[in-house]
């Protein structure tokens, strides 16, 4: 055995390559584990058989909502002023002391207060539920009225609402049945259902909607009580004391011991009749004998509707900080356990109806559906890198060295997610999909010399080791240089706060892994692969080695064309193909041509400096030019796969003409071909994360994916004939209808069995579930209809059907966004303003002057604009005449009581029948109560026995109240709110807004009143603060750069030439987002596919995931000058020159030396990138607008090859003139 030769180390770096290369079955052992323990974290929903996986928490997007709690209180059947005046208001001038309050949300509604307390970033979750759990035991006796309570909210906010579900009967094989009345599935749902889910790990609440909830309902008949001689609060003392077991300890007999109880408690309508409320000469008075016993629904303030009919539910909110997508397994987990035992009955017709719990909105699709969109993304980038290396490189070993890099990172970086508790979601992961071309980098650099050193080492003179280890070395600057400067590209996004922070904090974590991962990969595993693996280029088999590797080549591209079909699948994969390859054919040879030209090109520009340099110089002012246009926003929309449709009715309309008003918009919207499920929800669901009155609509609608799937998701493909004409058909061989409403032709037709059933063949076509555009050459006579393209055109097509006089526009929204708006500024639309003032007539009089302002400014949608109608909620005031009272003797306590428990009703106590709980309630007859004449009729019993009627103890007046009473800071509040047109940025219609507004206050054509003030709101706050957060932080960013270039060259200006690269790459980025709004760029078709639609090009706004992209860019434009300036240095090391012709000729060869590289490192990046730009599932929307300035910037940078030689040059000629 042949002695390995002694290394030299000179620093830290080196000792670590020498250990790895001297240690080499320790880091094989390390790549074996790297590869288990990465795919036993890794967030993707994998199947290792009996072998359980400990995955990184996954959701779909982060929870950037705001940090908060909530204080409920319940006060039943209170008037919002009641609710303000005695618990909202003095709660919130308590709690505001709180140490860490940011501010205090707080709405009184009809019989409850909801206060959120929004805590700073930086204050811990549970710590701030201890402090006010503190607060609230020390409050001051009487700062609540007696027997009033507040409560802390659940552990979770409403952005954790992650598993909606009804209740119906269905029959053994799914079908529906009925046969289940509203009061029995609402009480399965709350005394079964709900307490198992709530068992489910990581389930923080169950709440139940829908319905009616039973009550033992005593309806008292006055008449009857005045022939007895019963008094009201007699009554309610029988039904207080007539429900109660006892124990009385336990008695020893003969040496046993029993245990004694008086039984007593309620068990059914006979008991609570046959309790006595007095005796009169010897003889009982029951209860029902002054009283009508039975059961029925207590008052309800919120219900469901399916697709038109009313149902009952619940919904699952996940604990903060727990894996949402593990939360809903649990849940899941638990109805299969529980539907066993669901109740079940034999209906009429002998069918056996059994109660079954459906989900209507699962988040574990969204989740799936949009990790598969960047599972696939990332997989096609893994393919499209290793396509390009092998034929940039034309050597497999180096390249299958090199491709091993990517996923090896890809898991390394699923290590250090689950390490430092960083959660997977789009956003985060997106982190890898736009660093795969910088991941391959180092990789490439290390490999790639290695692969060229070898090669000069052909005889075997130096030892292999020796060879890995120096060229490994003689890289190892750039590749660290290049990489620091990427990680501190990212820097601005690390100092990010709020909801930008929250939201892109997780993608800078990742995209750091991951490129930590690749360097620690490249200089630790790649060299030892290498070394074992790596053979040099051989001239005498290169024939046969190219052959093999345009085989791998081949190979390669087979699978991209499987697995991208980027034209669409019903092109075909002939089309497909022939558009994949020779997309990437054009792009490479470009490249490999502008490989062999350089040497030329470069000495062209080193003659022909100025000539030259006019060419980035006016790229760098164009692209200038192009920022200060750009509208701005938040982010961009994410495609959840479902709208939250939340339309209101008016105030004054009552739960059963707003339930008409849902179940009529909810058939409509189900009419449309493309909805698969339509769910509203109107009023709040039994949880103090829902403070919604009976006028606020929720309808959960739930699209089809543009072509039929299997379970699974994956597309399923029929058999079809293409040049038959046929009806637009639905999947059960139903015709369809256009947008005029009548059906219509299109070319191609579906195969169908006997039974009408679609015939599954694999070389078929795919099923398309939205409508295709209707064309005049096969229904002549007919207007021309685009179809449905994109989730927009269902979103018209919904509020088209969904609108109904008597109920406000709706804004578009989703779920998860809209919860996220909701929490983040306490209105439900993305833009809006908040207006204080004095009183609730002066907000509303400035909303309503506001509201006529706003809808006259071009950027916003007018239907859009709606103000709170404050004081709209029709009122009976009952006003006591206190001298009335006095003159019969009556307490104005009595009176109160007496209005309290006559007209509304008073809960006296709560019945215990097994597991489930009844409320009982005492009120009068509903024939007394139901009439605003028949109140005054109300007797009232005096000290003397006279009953006397209401109508002569006060005054019943008609009066305009609020429905909601909105305050923050202990300050009252109304919102307005708008949305913009889809043409104008948020940041842009806001300006307009305020400028429109502030003219017409300044002209006097709008008046507010007196104390009025107001402030706008919405996602656009996010933006304006992370961009001044960027203005300070970037160029900051730019200067560590700076001197980290500085730190590898020892050159003030070297490190400027390179820095050069940046400021080119950034005019790119922007001359690219300039283009996708340009409607005549790439306005041309292929195979019928136009380009515009395939890379979904259409005008961007400057957003903070456009800045990310920029960042990204920053990092990786600046890798190019790095390797070029690296070896242009080694060039010049040692060398005297005497001429300029040497000068430009050694800049050429060093250049020279590291093109193939640079060319690599823009290659692999670039086409890398196609993929994500062209992919149109779940997530793309976020993964789009980061990669664009990459892409653009890229595309521009590869100047970087020609301006650092141009100033390198220009640097040494003039050192030469002065000698």
């Amino acid at each position: 055995m042949s002695e390995e030769p002694e290394l030299e180390v000179k620093n830290s770096f080196d000792n670590l390559l020498k250990f790895c290369l001297k240690n080499k079955l320790i880091v094989l052992l390390l790549l074996g584990m790297i590869t288990i323990w990465g795919a036993f974290v890794a967030p993707f929903d994998w199947n290792f058989g009996s072998y359980s996986r400990d995955p990184v928490p996954v959701d779909a997007i982060p929870d950037i909502g705001e940090n908060q709690q909530i204080i409920f209180t319940k006060w039943a059947g209170v008037s919002p002023q009641d609710i303000e005046d005695q618990v909202t208001y003095p709660l919130s001038s308590s709690l505001l002391a709180l140490p860490g309050v940011k501010t205090i949300r707080a709405y009184s509604m009809f019989g409850f207060s909801s206060i959120y307390i929004i805590f700073d970033e930086d204050v811990d979750f549970y710590w701030s539920r201890s402090r006010i759990l503190e607060k609230l035991n020390s409050l001051p006796a009487g700062t609540l009225p007696k027997g009033v309570k507040p409560s802390l909210g659940p552990d979770a906010t409403a952005l954790g609402q992650i598993f909606w579900y009804t209740l119906e009967g269905q029959d053994n094989e799914g079908n529906p049945t009925g046969g289940w009345d509203l009061d029995e599935l609402r009480s399965v749902q709350d005394w079964t259902v709900r307490y198992a889910l709530l068992s489910a790990s990581g389930v923080s609440e169950v709440a139940s909607v829908g319905g009616f909830t039973k009550e033992y309902q005593v309806d008292v008949d006055p008449d009857a009580m005045k022939a007895y001689g019963v008094k009201l609060h007699e009554v309610m003392a029988a039904v207080k004391s007539s429900n109660m077991d006892v124990g009385a300890r336990t008695m020893e007999v003969n040496k046993v011991e029993y245990v004694i109880r008086g039984i007593g408690l309620l068990k059914s309508i006979e008991d609570l009749e046959r309790a006595v409320i007095k005796v009169v000469d010897g003889v009982p008075v029951f209860l029902k004998s002054v009283a009508q016993v039975h059961l029925g629904p207590s008052l309800r303030r919120g219900a469901l509707n399916k697709e038109g009919s009313e149902a009952v539910g619940g919904v699952a909110v996940v604990r903060y900080g727990y894996n949402p997508l593990q939360a809903i397994k649990n849940v899941k987990q638990k109805i299969e356990e529980i539907s066993v035992s669901l109740p079940e009955k034999t209906l009429a017709d002998g069918t056996v109806s059994k109660v079954r719990i459906v989900p209507f909105y699962d988040r574990t699709e969204l989740i799936y559906e949009t990790l598969d969109t960047l599972n696939s993304a990332v997989f096609l980038e893994i393919l499209v890198t290793v396509i390009v290396i092998l034929v940039m490189l034309q050597h497999f070993g180096s390249s299958f060295i090199i491709s091993l890099t990517l996923p090896l990172a890809v898991l390394l970086c699923f290590i250090f997610m689950k390490i430092f508790h960083v959660d997977a979601n789009i956003v985060s992961l997106s982190g890898i999909a736009i660093a795969i071309g910088t991941m391959v980098a180092a990789g490439i650099l290390v490999c790639e010399n290695i692969l060229k050193k070898m090669t000069q080492n052909a005889d075997g003179e130096v030892p292999k080791l020796t060879i890995v280890y120096s060229a490994t070395r003689e890289v190892s600057g750039a590749v660290l240089t290049a990489v620091a400067t990427t990680v501190v590209s990212f820097l601005p996004v690390f100092t990010m706060v709020a909801a930008e922070g929250k939201l892109f904090k997780p993608l800078a974590f990742t995209k750091t892994f991951a490129l930590l991962a690749s360097v620690l990969i490249a200089f630790t595993i790649v060299p030892v692969i290498s070394y074992y693996f790596l053979k040099p280029r051989n001239e005498q088999n290169k024939k046969l080695n190219s052959l093999s590797d345009w085989g791998i080549v081949g190979f390669m591209t087979i699978l991209l064309i499987v697995y991208w079909m980027p034209l669409g699948l019903e092109k075909g994969l002939i089309q497909n193909s022939i558009f994949i390859v020779l997309t990437l054919a054009a792009i490479l040879a470009g490249f490999q041509l502008f490989q062999k030209s350089y040497s030329r090109m470069l000495r062209w520009t080193l003659r022909n400096k100025k000539r030259f340099l006019a060419l980035p110089g006016s790229l760098l002012l164009i692209g200038i030019l192009i920022w200060s246009g750009l509208g701005k926003e938040f982010m961009p929309p994410l495609d959840e796969g479902a709208f939250l449709y939340m339309p209101t009715t008016m105030p004054h309309a009552s739960i059963t003409e707003s339930l008409d008003v849902l179940g009529k918009q909810n058939k409509q919207i189900q009419s449309i071909p493309e909805i698969k499920t339509t769910v509203g929800k109107l009023g709040r669901v039994e949880s103090p994360l829902d403070p919604a009155p009976i006028s606020m609509i929720e309808t959960i609608i739930q699209y089809k994916s543009q072509y039929l799937r299997d379970k699974s998701g994956k597309i399923l493909h029929f058999a079809y004939h293409s040049d038959e004409e046929d009806f637009v058909r639905g999947v059960d061989g139903k015709e369809v209808l256009a947008n005029d409403g009548k059906p219509y032709k299109t070319m191609g037709r579906f195969a169908r069995d006997e039974q009408g059933n679609l015939i599954e063949d694999s070389s078929g076509a795919p099923f398309r579930l939205w409508r295709p555009p209707l064309l005049a050459e096969y229904n002549p006579g007919r207007m021309p209809w685009e179809g449905i393209k994109n989730p927009n055109d269902i979103w018209k097509e919904i509020s088209r059907a969904g609108t109904i006089p008597g109920t406000t526009s709706a804004p578009m929204l989703q779920p998860i966004i809209a919860r996220i708006v909701m929490l983040q500024s306490g209105m439900r639309a993305p833009m809006g303003i908040k207006i204080k003032g004095p009183t609730l007539e002066a907000i509303e009089y400035a909303g309503l002057q506001l509201e006529k302002s706003l809808k006259g400014v071009d950027s916003i949608e007018p239907e859009t604009v709606t103000a709170d109608r404050i004081i709209a909620k029709p009122y009976l005031e009952i006003r006591v005449d206190r001298e009335s009272i006095a003159r019969y003797g009556i307490k104005l306590h009595d009176i109160q009581t007496m209005i309290q428990v006559a007209i509304g009703g008073r809960q006296l106590t709560t019945t215990v029948e097994g597991r489930e709980r009844y409320p009982v309630r005492v009120r009068y007859m509903r024939e007394l109560r139901d009439q605003i004449e028949s109140i005054g009729e109300i007797l009232i019993p005096s000290p003397t026995g006279a009953q006397i009627p209401l109508g002569q103890l006060a005054n019943v007046e008609y009066v305009a109240g609020p429905q909601v009473i909105k305050s923050e800071d202990g300050f009252l509040v109304g919102y307005l709110t708008f949305d913009k047109k889809p043409e104008f940025a948020e940041v842009d219609v806001v300006q307009q807004a305020q400028q429109s507004i502030q003219e017409k206050l300044d002209s006097g054509e709008l008046d507010l009143g007196d104390n009025v003030s107001y402030i706008f709101a919405g996602n656009f706050q996010n933006q304006l603060r992370a961009e001044k957060k960027l203005a300070i932080v970037v160029p900051l960013t730019l200067a560590i750069i700076f001197i980290l270039l500085y730190l590898q060259f020892k050159s003030s200006l070297t490190t400027l030439m390179v820095f050069s690269g940046i400021l080119v790459a950034w005019s790119g980025g922007f001359i690219m987002i300039w283009l996708y709004g340009q409607t005549w760029f790439c306005n041309f078709s292929i195979f019928g596919t136009n380009l515009r639609e395939l890379f979904q090009m259409h005008p961007i706004n400057l957003s903070v995931a456009i800045w990310v992209g920029f960042l990204a860019l920053f990092g990786i434009a600046s890798d190019i000058g790095v390797i070029i300036a690296s070896a242009i240095d080694q060039a010049f090391e040692g060398k005297k020159l005497e001429s300029i012709d040497e000068v430009q000729e050694t800049v050429v060869k060093g250049a020279e030396n590291r093109i193939r590289p640079a060319l690599m490192t823009s290659a692999t990046t670039l086409l890398a990138l196609l993929p994500v730009l062209t992919s149109s599932g779940r997530g793309a929307d976020i993964m789009i607008p980061m990669a664009i300035p990459s892409f653009g910037g890229m595309f521009v940078a590869l100047i970087s090859v020609f301006v650092v030689p141009v100033f390198y040059s220009w640097r040494k000629e003039r050192e030469l003139k002065k000698l």
